[in-house]
């Protein structure tokens, strides 16, 4: 199979048997006490997938607007708590931290990010933020060459995240990358460019922002960025990756990790689009984060504007752009947007999480497993569907899934 055409399937893709600690429905998170919620079924569901793909476990968590955390729970070998990197699911996570900076009017996303990068020369004067965070800018992306050697700093946990974005911006790429706004392509080096240029107009390192925008008014301690992919793709591996025989490697949950962040070598370049690692309770809390239209915990984390535009169409809206994938045919600022149903939006990982929104039906779901890309639009198709139909009602839906 052709490269681009795996990237296009598995990137796009939207990411079990015994259960334990489970936390079942009872209410959490600013929320009211939830009426009584029967996951049986659900329950049921994620015992027959994870049996049928050969998984030994998951962790879940479900939150609903009104009532918070209906759902945490521990699957097959997995407890509710366990520590999962999540790959490509970091990136609302991190579009989130640009927001912030938007909110308090230190970036603009629609302005020339050559006037945030003058202190590295003039270079790539006619991109965005908002365009490399919607895979819009027309740098040379995942699907083009995931390894070009430009931008191979993006893999690196050596140097720092902005030393790596002014490689990335002062590259001589002229040759290689379209006009922006007029192709959908996914990921790649304009996600470490984009969080460079965080640390640049926020004036702190990434994880001090994540630790403001997130940890600290949320409290979400699990929450950290790493850069795992220089151990996954190095070696031999480089080699195969340039050939359909090592993709499958580059897209498959890392066995060394084990839930154990102290298994990563620490860096100050952590991958911007893949490199997050957290428990399911806390990516619950940012998923009710922006249920709720930018609070949590009772305060105010990002205005409801940013929450709105992170989730609207935007390569629809502005140069009518479709994505790769046939469900999910939009896409906002790091949301995947699904056209036929709105108010519902994915971030699916290539390591089998898979985070969503049902903005109609008031919920979100984290579903988080160690396996591979492939198994993430399983993951959702098999899963969705009994949490519509637990969850729905509370909304006032009683129809079927969508």
């Amino acid at each position: 199979m052709n490269v681009r055409r795996v990237y296009a399937l598995v990137l796009a893709a939207l990411a079990c048997a015994g259960c334990s600690d489970d936390k079942g429905s009872a209410a959490g998170d600013g929320g009211a006490a939830a009426p009584p919620l029967d996951f049986g079924a659900f329950d049921a569901a994620m015992g027959q997938f994870l049996d049928h793909n050969g998984l030994a476990g998951a962790s879940v968590v479900v939150v609903q607007k009104d009532y918070g955390i209906v759902l945490e729970k521990g699957y097959g070998t997995f407890d509710a708590d366990r520590l999962y990197l999540i790959a490509s699911s970091s990136k609302v996570m991190s579009v989130g931290v640009l927001m912030r900076l938007a909110d308090q009017g230190k970036l603009d996303l629609d302005a020339p990010i050559s006037q945030y990068l003058s202190a590295w020369g003039s270079y790539k004067t006619n991109l965005s933020v908002a365009q490399l965070v919607s895979n819009s800018s027309g740098l040379v992306s995942l699907l083009d060459n995931p390894l070009y050697v430009p931008y191979i700093c993006q893999y690196e946990s050596a140097g720092t995240l902005s030393s790596c974005a002014k490689t990335i911006y002062t590259a001589n790429d002229a040759a290689d990358r379209r006009p922006p706004d007029t192709m959908f392509d996914y990921g790649g080096g304009a996600w470490q460019l984009a969080g460079g240029i965080a640390e640049v107009v926020g004036g702190k390192p990434w994880a001090d922002l994540v630790k403001e925008t997130y940890v600290d008014p949320c409290g979400t301690p699990s929450i950290g960025y790493n850069n795992p992919y220089q151990r996954i793709v190095s070696g031999a591996n480089l080699g195969a990756l340039m050939g359909d025989g090592g993709l499958g490697g580059a897209l498959t949950y890392p066995p060394f990790f084990m839930g154990d962040a102290g298994s990563l070598a620490p860096t100050q370049n952590p991958s911007i689009e893949g490199g997050a690692y957290v428990n399911a309770h806390d990516y619950g809390k940012i998923l009710l984060m922006h249920l709720r239209g930018g609070m949590c915990d009772g305060g105010r984390v990002l205005s409801e504007a940013a929450v709105a535009r992170m989730q609207e169409d935007r390569i629809g809206k502005v140069y009518g752009g479709t994505t790769t994938d046939g469900t999910f045919s939009g896409y906002g600022l790091g949301w995947w947007v699904d056209r036929t149903h709105p108010g519902v939006v994915a971030d699916p990982g290539a390591f089998g999480a898979v985070p969503w929104i049902d903005g109609p039906r008031k919920y979100a779901a984290m579903i988080l497993i160690e396996g591979t890309g492939a198994e993430g639009p399983a993951a959702l198709q098999a899963l969705k569907p009994a949490l519509d139909a637990v969850l729905g009602p509370l909304a006032g839906d009683a129809g079927t899934s969508g």
